[in-house]
């Protein structure tokens, strides 16, 4: 399995690390990562949300540190710089304002802990990435936040690693079920070309086109009445990317029974899904089964983060 993903690595530049829940493993994720960097790839690293404290900030539990080789750039509020124990250097103000202060690029000197504050907007992610090639980086890692499935636009990333674990929920199969749902919706096709975009009516222009090409988000109302009088049946829908997917599994399930196709303007790729059986908050999964199940449930590899990674 991780040769696997290492091969995947290879085939992406830039890649967002994804939690499905708090402590589901997403910093072992990112450290293994920066751990591969020293065989020789120049990585840039940042975080759509804050990481890298001891305790987290929301559940009061232990989380493991972010330690960077040297030669790592990174992205980072200007408040964040007296918390990281590396010898920096400044090499760019980005000008993007976060509540911790301005975001600034700086490279490590020395190896050592840094914590993190980033953009909080994917326009500001992508364009920070530019940056990072410029300044001599070969691979861009985004560390995700809670909910942000922006973070599978194909403007952000070209790859996604998706986090889960026992945290989620104290259903095995819940948790399955749901990191499969997410994973679908991230790993919806591309289309290869764009329908006529809805002005007014979803259904006026499904009637016009069988097809439609939806600019904001895709919820359950939107489709569910048009399942029920039979306007979306054998057509198309396409979407901007899988962030704005709002549908759940149910509603999913009824337009592949439709035959009706759901597509991205902007897809990604998931590289792997990674699985903490320990929750944070003391129950804990059989390892074995929610690695065997989480494997059924999709078609990349399963990474158990705590005996593989960590």
């Amino acid at each position: 399995m991780i040769e696997q993903l290492k091969q995947n690595l290879e085939q992406v530049r830039t890649m967002s690390i994804v939690g499905m829940c708090k402590n589901a493993g997403k910093t072992t994720v990112l450290n293994w990562l920066l751990s591969e960097a020293q065989r020789g790839r120049r990585l840039a690293l940042t975080s759509i949300g804050r990481d890298g404290e001891s305790t987290d900030v929301v559940t009061g539990t232990e989380k493991p540190s972010i330690y960077v080789p040297a030669g790592t750039l990174i992205a980072t509020a200007a408040d964040m710089l007296r918390l990281c124990d590396i010898t920096k250097e400044i090499v760019y103000t980005t000008g993007i304002p976060t509540p911790l202060g301005e975001v600034v690029v700086l490279k490590a000197r020395s190896a050592g802990y840094v914590q993190l504050a980033g953009p909080s907007m994917t326009t500001q992610l992508a364009h920070l990435s530019g940056t990072f090639f410029d300044l001599g980086a070969e691979q861009v890692l985004i560390d995700g936040a809670l909910g942000r499935k922006s973070l599978g636009a194909r403007v952000v990333a070209e790859g996604i690693i998706l986090c889960t674990g026992a945290s989620y929920h104290m259903s095995m199969e819940k948790v399955v079920e749901d990191t499969a749902n997410i994973y679908r919706i991230m790993n919806l096709p591309k289309a290869e070309t764009l329908p006529p975009e809805v002005e007014e009516s979803l259904e006026d222009c499904l009637r016009q086109n069988g097809e439609a090409y939806i600019p904001g988000a895709l919820y359950d109302s939107m489709v569910l009445p048009l399942l029920q009088n039979g306007t979306l049946r054998n057509g198309r829908l396409v979407v901007q990317d899988p962030s704005r997917v709002l549908l759940t599994p149910d509603t999913l399930g009824k337009l592949e029974t439709r035959n009706v196709k759901l597509e991205v303007r902007d897809a990604a790729r998931t590289l792997c899904v990674t699985v903490n059986p320990i929750s944070a908050y003391g129950w804990k999964f059989d390892k074995d089964e929610f690695q065997t199940k989480m494997q059924q449930a999709v078609d990349v590899p399963v990474i158990n983060v705590k005996e593989e990674l960590a």
